[in-house]
């Protein structure tokens, strides 16, 4: 992308909203172009300033950020979200990424470590806070009924494409894939594209949840 990164923040706290602006404004390569105080409010602010990245706040009074990270992602082409709280039980993550998001840190997160994130995900690759994965995986893992329907819908992959899925699962980025299998980058951002629509979900994450369920990583 030659361009700079475009962010959209969603807070009711006008304080947050303001220093998340001033932060990220004073990054190379990032831009905030927008800012929304409520889940409701989304879709005109997205409508309006075409964000690559959306800092998505959970507790809002009219529309939840779960909601509203939902009804971005069922968009044609949405940006990535990025999850921003103070809120970091086991049901608001799980029930985050499985709305689309690519992305749950908690506001104590240091600012470098937002700045990474944005430009991660932005690139495809998911981001959690340290010590939130395994928590997560371990509770995706144990709901009722979610590791026959995950072996299921993993049964449907090629024997190429299951490989993808657990390097994915693993945290690999596209070169890291790429290097471990013996392929094109690009091949592996088409296996990934094929995976994601031949399993109806929407990021990478979404696949990596599904491998845990499926008890495969």
């Amino acid at each position: 992308m030659n361009r700079p990164l475009r962010v959209l923040i969603v807070d009711d706290d006008a304080l947050v909203r303001a220093g998340l602006s001033m932060m990220l404004d004073g990054i190379h390569g990032i831009t905030v172009v927008g800012e929304a105080a409520d889940g409701d409010e989304v879709p005109a602010a997205a409508d309006a300033h075409a964000p690559d990245v959306v800092l998505m706040d959970l507790r809002m009074p009219r529309v939840d950020g779960i909601t509203a990270t939902r009804r971005l992602r069922s968009r044609r082409h949405p940006p990535e979200v990025i999850v921003l709280t103070t809120f970091d039980s086991d049901e608001n993550i799980l029930h985050a990424l499985r709305a689309g998001a690519s992305g749950f840190l908690l506001k104590d997160t240091p600012p470098a470590q937002i700045v990474g994130a944005v430009r991660q995900v932005a690139a495809g690759d998911p981001i959690l806070s340290p010590g939130v994965t395994r928590r997560l995986m371990d509770r995706a893992a144990t709901q009722a009924g979610t590791y026959q329907r995950a072996r299921a819908a993993l049964a449907t992959l090629s024997p190429r494409e299951h490989e993808v899925v657990l390097a994915v699962a693993q945290g690999r980025t596209n070169a890291e894939i790429a290097a471990e299998l013996f392929m094109t980058v690009a091949t592996v951002k088409a296996h990934v594209s094929h995976i994601l629509s031949k399993l109806d979900l929407d990021n990478r994450t979404q696949i990596a949840l599904l491998a845990h369920d499926a008890g495969l990583a």
